[in-house]
Formats: structure tokens, sequence, C-alpha cells
């Protein structure tokens, strides 16, 4: 057991690289098995999700090369079509080999997935889908069975626009005779960085970032390289750690044209953001305005990002409403951060965060990947020492986490959990 031990109150200041898309690699990597033929990916986070689901393809029967930036996949053996409870349970992206397999081997079975413990996600959106083109699904003994003779396009109109059910059909209907029409898609960054690697593996697919997708099947699709798109999730995270500091960061990689939604609102806090070739800088100040922010699927303010924006906002000088319209456990964080001296109240779906607050280092817990990053951000804005416990969390979805904050001047540093913290500094 590792965690986090932050002295707080030093403003950031310099430059952060973004990685890839934690988001995105993933389903690239999934996306790998529609092939037999080699593919490598570039920009490729090394957390330890990307870890995990190499493990999962490794144990599906590909060979999985990673080194820094890199990942080279080869399926070009006999594949398994069940993955394993023990490395499925890890990661909620895992059962986006579903598809793939379904689509290539013409079965799959499944573990239920895991992951952060952010309020049910459904698979309702994927089944039914399947169903549309053709596959029979049965649930037992904590695994899903999928399985279909021919996979036939079809239109398939969903209730929601999941993101994971949107990716998951596009992946099979590749491979299915005829074409598929998914209405209601997603329409996230992320999708669209998976059809352009789709596309040059020999996909047929138009209307990506719009709320209909279109796929004609082909028989086969060959490999391809490819570069993944900047983590948006991370370069968020960065410039609302230069706005509750007070500093100023030069976001290097980062595509603002992906936070349109979230740079609005940072600007209307009153944090100074401009865009330059290649990235986003960031500036804090010490008047902050609140706000109210609604989570919504993509081009919506990000879930994801919830959480860290809270933080911001209980530096504000008044009170802001947020309110949580995709997972229904986001704010379970809020506990901890109350504890670092936030006042917020949550009822239902929403949350009333009073401003004017004074963060003061404690020790606070992780409950989910997002939330310990937000309680990182809150531990380097509050006076005194924070330790920041289930750091695993982060490091599912952050590379190099505290070195990056390192290099900008954060007093971070990543400890055994039996490691005695240093003495408290005096709140004044």
């Amino acid at each position: 057991m590792q965690k986090f031990e932050i002295t707080g109150g030093i403003p950031l200041a310099g430059s952060v690289r973004v990685s890839g898309a934690k988001n995105s690699a993933l389903k690239l990597m999934a996306a790998s098995l529609l092939t037999t033929e080699k593919t490598i990916l570039y920009n490729v986070p090394l957390i330890q999700d990307v870890y995990t689901m190499a493990d999962v393809l490794r144990a599906i029967g590909a060979s999985v090369i990673i080194s820094p930036g890199r990942v080279e996949i080869d399926p070009s053996g006999d594949l398994s079509y069940t993955t394993p409870y023990e490395l499925v349970r890890r990661m909620r992206a895992s059962i986006t080999v579903m598809g793939p397999l379904l689509a290539r081997q013409g079965r799959a079975r499944v573990a239920m997935p895991g992951g952060c413990n952010i309020g049910p996600r459904k698979l309702d959106f994927h089944f039914s889908g399947f169903e549309k083109l053709g596959a029979r699904i049965n649930v037992e003994h904590g695994f899903i069975n999928v399985a279909a003779n021919r996979l036939t396009g079809d239109v398939i109109s969903l209730d929601y626009p999941s993101v994971g059910a949107t990716e998951n059909l596009v992946m099979a209907a590749c491979l299915a005779e005829g074409r598929t029409v998914i209405e209601s898609a997603a329409r996230e960054p992320e999708l669209i960085d998976l059809v352009k690697f789709l596309t040059s593996m020999g996909a047929r697919i138009s209307g990506a970032g719009t709320d209909t997708i279109v796929i004609d099947g082909v028989d086969e699709l060959g490999g391809a390289t490819h570069t993944v798109m900047p983590d948006r999730i991370e370069a968020g995270t960065y410039m609302l750690a230069a706005a509750v500091t007070g500093g100023e960061l030069e976001i290097d990689g980062a595509d603002p044209r992906h936070l349109e939604i979230f740079i609005s609102k940072m600007r209307a806090i009153g944090v100074g953001v401009d865009e330059y070739e290649g990235g986003i800088r960031c500036r804090g100040g010490d008047d902050y305005r609140g706000t109210d922010i609604a989570t919504l699927p993509y081009p919506g303010f990000p879930t994801d990002l919830q959480a860290p924006m809270t933080v911001l906002l209980s530096l504000a000088r008044v009170h802001s409403i947020v309110t949580e319209n995709v997972f229904e456990n986001r704010f379970s964080f809020v506990d901890e951060l109350n504890r670092l001296g936030a006042d917020i109240r949550t009822s239902g779906h929403h949350a009333v965060v009073h401003g004017n607050c004074r963060l003061e280092g404690a020790i606070v817990e992780a409950p989910d990947l997002r939330a310990g990053a937000a309680l990182v951000l809150a531990g380097l804005a509050a006076s005194g020492v924070t330790e920041v416990r289930r750091i695993g969390h982060i490091d599912r979805g952050y590379e190099n986490f505290e070195q990056k904050l390192q290099l900008v001047g954060a007093d971070i540093r990543r400890v055994e959990a039996g490691e005695p913290a240093p003495s408290p500094t005096p709140f004044n």
C-alpha cells in the first residue's frame, strides 16, 4: 500500500506534457483483436489500466509488447474466446473485448467487469445492440456469454449515448454482413479516435462525432499503426491544478477543441485560459466566482472532471451547484473533501458547494480514480500536510502523476503506507 504526502500552498509554474488518452488507448488495444495482423500504437500512457488490458489480451492468446510510449500487439495466433475473471474485475474497459471477439471468433465469454465504484453502468445497451446484430446472450455465474453464427447489420437505436456500448457495437459491426446504423450514438473524441484506427485497418465507417454512425461490414481487417490522441481529462486536471494553487501552467499537447465546455466554465469562474499552438495555458487567480455545472455526455461537461472541478468551486467566493447526470455515485469523494475543510452538502444527484473555504491538510482516502486526483488537487491547495491513501486508483489513469507535479513545483511524494509522515506545518 502506498500513499501521497503533499505539502500544499505552493503555486505551480512551468509546463506539463499531456500523455495519450487512457479512454482511447484501452479501446484501441481491444480493437486490435479484429485482425490477424500486427498493430502498433504510439503515445500509449504507461498506466495500470494499460498493463491490465495487456494482460487481458495475453490471456486471450495475443502477443503484447509494451515499451515507453509504444504498444505492439500481434493477435495472429489461435485466440481463446474467454477472458479471466481475475483480470476483468479490475477494469471496466475490459468489456470492450466482447465486440471484437464476437466479430472474429463468433463468440465471447467475458467476466462481468469491475473498475471504479461510481455507480451502476448497465450493460443493457451492449446486449440489446448485439441482439440486433443477431447474437444470442446469456449471463450466468458472473460471466457474459455472447454467440452468433453470423453477425448481420441492422439499425440500432440506443436509449442513451453510452460510449462503451457505441464502441463495442462499432467494432462488432465492422465484420458484420451488410450495413449497421447506430442512432443516438456517443460523440466523444475517444470514439472518433477509435474510428480513425478502425478505418486505417480497412473498416468502412462514417458519421463518427455525430449521433448517427454508419458501418458497412467488410470481410476482414488488416494491421495498422496509430498514434493515440491526447488525454483531455488529464489536461483538464492539470489546468485545475494551476487554478487551485494560483499558479500558471502550460499544458503541452492538449487539444482545446476537446474541452470547450470545460474551458468556458473555467473562464466563467475567473481562471485565465489561453490557447496556443500545441497546447493550453492556464493562469490561476485569487478571486474566483461560483458557477453551476451539470455533467452530460460529450459535448457536455465531462463527468470525469466533476470531482476536480468541485475542488476549485470550494475556493470560489460564493456557492455553486453541481449536478451529476452520468454516474450516481460520483459524490463519494465529498466526505473526504469536507475533511480537508470544504463545505459541500449533497442531495441525490445534486451538490451545493459553499465557497470561501479554507482547505487544511488532513488524511483522506481516494474512493476512485477521478476522486483521487481531486483529493490530490485539494492537498496542493491546502495549508499544511495532506496524506492521500489508496492511490492505486490514481495509478490506473494518470501516467507519472506525482513526477509531473513535482516538475512544476509541487511538494508531493509517494511513500509506503507504513512510512512515518513528516510533522504537519502549523495552520495560521
